[in-house]
């Protein structure tokens, strides 16, 4: 905050400071009327949002009759109106679109306020707000006197109105990229399930002209070898740090120093992975070094290293893994895995080129996402005090 309360980035035009008041000063807490858990549905006519499910997909329902009751009796955001968790992930924020709906009382809240602030300009600044009595606290709940005793700085309408046009249209633009990113996602997962035989089956559904013959079933052993000297379980505290990539179960972990084989990999997550259907797999094309839980695999002659990759993210491996709830795939059970594979490399080395180059379209989307998302913090931090 500068002393004359002043943004160090603002529409031409203005120049007055912003002015500081408490929520309590222009506005009040509101809820919807409480529903007990005997009068939802697991489907229905209204959707009924918990705390668990706020800004996600709703699983309980109430009836049409008791929502135009409680609608018509008892307080109901507007559209336009930005709901606020007030519990769990304290702050979250949903603009309410003005769908039928109904929101779980005091877990679940908006602003009732008077006209001297704009919704468009609140909605960004929730995105920045430090509530009062919380910070540095372990409460896991925000109450009505954090919410009415919170101070803020706010401009003109006009100055608020230009505000919140701005971060819409970025928030737009970051939507846009997300559904371009979605898109691709969906598209890779299409083309695996296509591309690659279905369990029992020998023939995948989609195949690049010239290749028609039966894939075959092969050992894992038989495609690849498993390197046990590129696996170093070092602490953090002991790392030298290098430029050599070092990979856990789920990705990079550090950069560090030494040597190591060159060429092209594959990381299997040994334990720790937290999708068991679609087990974390790495392409690495470089010096590398992982920690123990991971397994290093380079292919053989026979089988093209990309496209053992997506072999492995075609494949349940649950049925191998062994434990509890840190489910473990043992490096000899893993070499003696039977996967489905063109005897015909150049069918291997097509597959593996198209899929890799969606990827690459789906990094370079990434990116693009993150850029925005680093403007928008940006200019949050410069275009508010």
């Amino acid at each position: 905050m500068t002393k004359e309360n002043k943004p160090e980035i603002r529409f031409s035009g203005f120049s007055d400071a912003w002015k500081q008041r408490k929520f309590g000063d222009f506005a009040k807490v509101s809820m919807c009327k409480r529903i007990f858990k005997e009068e939802t549905t697991q489907t229905g006519d209204v959707p009924f949002f918990k705390i668990g499910t706020f800004g996600g997909i709703p699983d309980a329902f109430i009836s049409r009759y008791k929502f135009e009751s409680y609608k018509a009796k008892y307080p109901y955001p507007k559209k336009g109106d930005i709901l606020i968790s007030a519990s769990g992930s304290i702050g979250r924020i949903v603009e309410y679109s003005g769908k039928d709906e109904y929101f779980q009382d005091s877990n679940i809240i908006w602003l009732d306020h008077d006209e001297s602030v704009l919704n468009s300009f609140l909605k960004h600044v929730y995105s920045i707000i430090k509530w009062n009595g919380i910070e540095g606290t372990t409460i896991k709940r925000l109450y009505n006197d954090n919410v009415l005793t919170t101070k803020i700085l706010t401009p003109s309408l006009e100055e608020q109105s230009k505000i919140g046009t701005f971060f819409t249209q970025l928030d737009n633009t970051i939507t846009l990229q997300l559904r371009k990113l979605e898109l691709l996602k969906n598209q890779k997962k299409a083309f695996l399930e296509k591309m690659f035989p279905k369990e029992g089956e020998n023939v995948p559904e989609i195949r690049f002209s010239g290749f028609s013959d039966a894939w075959e079933q092969r050992k894992l052993d038989e495609l690849a070898n498993r390197y046990d000297n590129l696996r170093i379980p070092v602490a953090e505290s002991e790392r030298i740090h290098g430029d050599i990539p070092y990979y856990g179960a789920n990705g990079i972990q550090d950069y560090v120093e030494g040597f190591t084989h060159d060429g092209e990999y594959i990381l299997v997550a040994e334990d720790g992975a937290n999708d068991l259907k679609n087990y974390p797999v790495h392409y690495v094309n470089g010096k590398v070094w992982v920690n123990n839980h991971a397994h290093v695999l380079q292919a053989k002659d026979c089988c093209n290293t990309k496209f053992l990759k997506y072999v492995f993210q075609t494949t349940d491996l649950t049925p191998f893994l062994v434990g509890g709830g840190r489910a473990k795939l043992n490096a000899d059970v893993m070499m003696q895995l039977v996967l489905n594979v063109p005897s015909n490399i150049e069918e291997q080395n097509k597959i593996a080129e198209f899929i890799f180059k969606i990827e690459d379209l789906i990094t370079l989307q990434l990116r693009k996402l993150e850029i925005l998302k680093n403007i928008k913090k940006s200019f949050l931090q410069k275009m508010f005090v």
